[in-house]
């Protein structure tokens, strides 16, 4: 195969990522959302004359984050809708497609960290794809119909000189989330979701143009952890991606849905930081990032304010918003009902997720019974679940009581019942849990803690970049348990089958567990308790 390859909107030249694997970076699958384009559905991408450079990723969607190895924001940068495809060489025969979708709360992250290369998957004979999409407000924040009265008419926010953001709830009656929703849908008003309609457009293009590639494009999976899996079960239930994708893996779903009113309280705050009116000419008079920075502000006054509810935990600001045209109802709901049962899903949630989110200070360190228990209170959560936690804990930290609960309470339990649900609505779901907790070559201890499973999925433990989140350098039993679910991956995304039987009924006894070869049975973590979670509402509908 050559390494130039001839797109819908023109050539492209890539570069050889390995000897029997060629990588293509940077290709535009929409135009940049910005100008006239700004808060408004993907449009078409501008086709190019000659032969486009595929050898350096695009640049990343506006963020404050700055993650290791992985390109920075700058202001102005704006072709951010783009996609990198990794094919192994020579081919014959249309190969499976994987496409990934990073994580980082809606709010950060990009495809070019190095956990996300796509020799390793392409060397078992998939196309690899991934992808950059909009966060943060540009892809997630709610922009109300101009034609309302009485939103945005004055500031109905502010932020104090402590930082603690104030909302004034006088105006919330007029708010009409009906007409909002009837203007989505007729396009009048800037659709909720945008980052979600973003990956419908980059599973477009693989639609058109993955062939030039190598790829079947009758033959895709869509992949994703944390936010990203999350996205992925949304697009199973959205209308806009049928038949776009065959099959499905979703790592650590996080459990956050918002209402309209959620999402447009979030838009007010935002706004009053940023010193502008929530409307659309007041949103869109604030630079991609004043929005940042104002939504940075909004976090950081949750993050210092105890008594400002769920969100004081780990501030995050964004999640799918249900109700409107782009995805009215949740992906639970939806499942159940049978909404993509010609779906095969793959499920997976680490037993450690919150450690993560602890060791790096995004979450509060809660150190008394007490505030476990308006923890608790906070997220409407019934007394037993906490005892239960603490029972099944004896002696254990406030901290690590803390963390087991938050990290089923948004990814553990949620992943369990995605897999339920879809297995009730017709689905085939396979369910599976990381607990590999000792790690290289002197297998010392190591947290299975949020985003450690995905070196090893996509088989790249040796960059020094990841030895942070896979606690050092790999060791030869780690090799080999990336070998295992590498295959799984693969195997999967070829054929629906990862290697074990799907769930059928209760994931309670049906879930693969991925540990090393020489991990005793006996050290393994416990996966969420059911029964306690049994009166939690889920998604989570909370700010």
């Amino acid at each position: 195969m050559d390494d130039v390859f001839e797109t819908t909107n023109g050539a492209v030249r890539g570069f050889r990522a390995a000897e029997d694997v060629v990588a293509a970076l940077g290709i535009p699958y929409a135009a940049p959302p910005f100008g006239a384009a700004r808060f408004r559905a993907p449009r078409p991408a501008t086709p190019w004359r000659g032969v486009r450079d595929g050898t350096a990723f695009g640049p990343v969607a506006p963020q404050s984050a700055e993650l290791p190895g992985a390109p920075s924001w700058r202001p102005g940068d704006e072709d951010v809708l783009t996609v990198n495809v990794w094919t192994p060489t020579p081919t014959t025969d249309p190969l499976p497609v994987l496409v990934w979708i990073h994580g980082g709360a809606y709010t950060f992250g990009s495809s070019a960290q190095p956990d996300f290369d796509g020799t390793a998957l392409a060397r078992t004979g998939l196309v690899v794809v991934t992808l950059n999409y909009r966060l943060g407000f540009e892809g997630f924040g709610h922009v109300p119909a101009a034609s309302r009265s009485g939103f945005g008419s004055g500031p109905v926010a502010h932020v104090s000189a402590d930082s603690v953001v104030h909302v004034s709830t006088d105006s919330e009656a007029d708010v009409d989330f009906e007409a909002d929703a009837d203007a989505e849908s007729d396009g009048t008003a800037p659709p909720d979701n945008r980052g979600l309609l973003d990956l419908i457009a980059a599973l477009r293009w693989v639609r058109d143009d993955i062939g030039a590639f190598g790829g079947d494009p009758g033959n895709v999976t869509l992949a994703g952890q944390s936010s990203g899996a999350t996205a992925v079960a949304c697009l199973m239930v959205m209308e806009q991606a049928r038949g776009l994708f065959r099959r499905a893996i979703a790592h650590s779903p996080a459990s956050p849905f918002h209402t309209r009113e959620i999402a447009a309280s979030t838009t007010r705050e935002i706004a009053a930081a940023a010193g502008c009116e929530a409307t659309p000419a007041g949103l869109a008079s604030a630079t991609p990032q004043a929005l940042v920075a104002a939504s940075d502000q909004v976090v950081d006054a949750y993050r210092h304010d105890p008594s400002s509810g769920s969100r004081h935990y780990d501030p995050s600001l964004f999640a799918p918003v249900l109700g409107g045209a782009t995805l009215p109802v949740d992906p639970l709901t939806a499942l159940a009902a049978g909404a993509a049962r010609d779906v095969d899903l793959l499920l997976c949630h680490t037993t450690e997720e919150y450690w993560l989110l602890d060791a790096v200070g995004s979450c509060a360190k809660l150190t008394t019974h007490a505030r476990i228990d308006r923890f608790a209170e906070d997220f409407g959560l019934a007394g037993d679940v906490v005892e239960g936690y603490r029972s099944a804990r004896p002696g254990a930290p406030v901290r690590d009581v803390h963390l087991a609960l938050f990290g089923d309470l948004l990814f553990g339990e949620f992943t369990h019942r995605l897999a339920e649900a879809h297995a009730a609505g017709g689905g085939r779901a396979h369910l599976s849990v990381f607990d590999r907790h000792r790690g290289g070559a002197d297998r010392t201890p190591v947290r299975a803690w949020h985003c450690a499973d995905i070196p090893f999925a996509f088989g790249n433990l040796d960059d020094d970049r990841l030895s942070f989140l896979i606690g050092g350098a790999p060791g030869p039993e780690d090799h080999e348990l990336a070998h295992r679910m590498v295959r799984a991956w693969s195997g999967f995304a070829a054929t629906g089958d990862p290697g074990w039987a799907p769930v059928a009924g209760t994931t309670t006894r049906t879930a693969h567990v991925w540990t090393p070869a020489d991990q005793p049975a006996a050290d393994r973590h416990p996966v969420p308790d059911r029964a306690l979670w049994a009166t939690t509402d889920f998604p989570v509908l909370r700010p």
